[in-house]
């Protein structure tokens, strides 16, 4: 037996390697226990779908153990196996309040990222100066509007909304969620460009590129996962909001988080049916977030060392 041999095998390094496995055991452990905590109202909202009264009311969680599966949730949306095929008005309307989350949401969250990119780019080169404000005044300032309480801006917007024809408008709820997310977006997207070098662009520029070329072709592709970090978070913002939507609109352009809250009656609340609109509602997302999960890790790390 060789002296590598006998100091493997020896004592104290049999300790430290099961010191490092319980270590990790723990960790795994630790996590999987964060895994199910964060999940377990997913779980619940898809179970809730598929309950009667008496099993919402009692608490019951395993399906074919405590409770057996019924399609009442979906039945009540007209989506369930067996009103697939038929007419249903309450399925065109959630169709059309799917719809209008889906553009309202998507396109505010482009603009937003393309606006806020642009402001970000600026703020992280370029030294700005207006009144006594410098380029970290500026940034603070934008971050700043997020400060005031959606509360405080109804009976302005209200306002502001009549007067321009916007309300109950798809047009409306863009430039309201653009300027809602805009101050989010400036403040990842400059941390991006930040950790960037100069010296990519300065390169640019002498082999000949424009400014705007050595953004587009050099500076953009590598801040993509940051802005697609950024694109995320803004179409989830902009996709759970209640408040705004149902204050500015009323027939044409609801959104599905104003269909979710119009579960509750006089006769109580359609648990069944409000969860199957959730689970509905969140499915998209969870969906975007698996796909480009490595874009969202990117970018939440990527100006995290500089």
């Amino acid at each position: 037996m060789t002296d590598t041999q006998i100091f493997h095998d020896s004592p104290v390094d049999r300790a430290f390697r099961a010191k490092r496995f319980s270590g990790r055991l723990a960790i795994y452990a630790l996590l999987i226990l964060w895994a199910l905590i964060c999940l377990f109202p997913i779980y619940w909202t898809l179970t809730t779908s598929f309950k009667m009264a008496p099993d919402v009311m009692k608490g019951h969680m395993v399906p074919w153990v405590d409770f057996t599966p019924k399609w009442l949730g979906w039945k009540s949306l007209g989506l369930s196996p067996d009103t697939l095929g038929d007419e249903s008005t309450v399925r065109a309307e959630f169709l059309k309040r799917f719809s209008n989350s889906a553009i309202v949401s998507v396109v505010s969250s482009v603009l937003a990222v393309v606006l806020g990119s642009l402001a970000a780019y600026g703020l992280s080169r370029f030294s700005y100066k207006f009144a006594w404000m410098r380029n970290s005044d500026i940034s603070f300032f934008f971050l700043s509007q997020l400060i005031l309480p959606p509360v405080v801006l109804a009976l302005p917007m209200l306002v502001l909304y009549k007067e321009l024809a916007l309300l109950d408008t798809r047009i409306g709820l863009i430039l309201l969620y653009t300027l809602s997310v805009l101050p989010i977006v400036i403040w990842i997207m400059r941390d991006q460009f930040s950790s960037i070098p100069t010296e990519l662009e300065e390169a640019a520029l002498v082999d000949g590129l424009s400014i705007w070329g050595a953004f587009l072709t050099i500076i953009l592709p590598i801040a993509l996962p940051g802005m697609v970090a950024a694109f995320i978070l803004s179409l989830v913002l902009t996709w759970n909001e209640y408040f705004f939507a149902a204050l500015l609109t009323s027939t044409h352009s609801n959104t599905l988080p104003v269909m979710v809250a119009s579960q509750t009656g006089s006769q109580g609340i359609s648990w069944w049916s409000m969860a199957a609109l959730a689970w509905a509602a969140i499915l998209p997302l969870i969906v975007i977030g698996v796909v480009l999960e490595r874009y969202i890790i990117k970018g939440m790390a990527a100006g995290a060392v500089k």
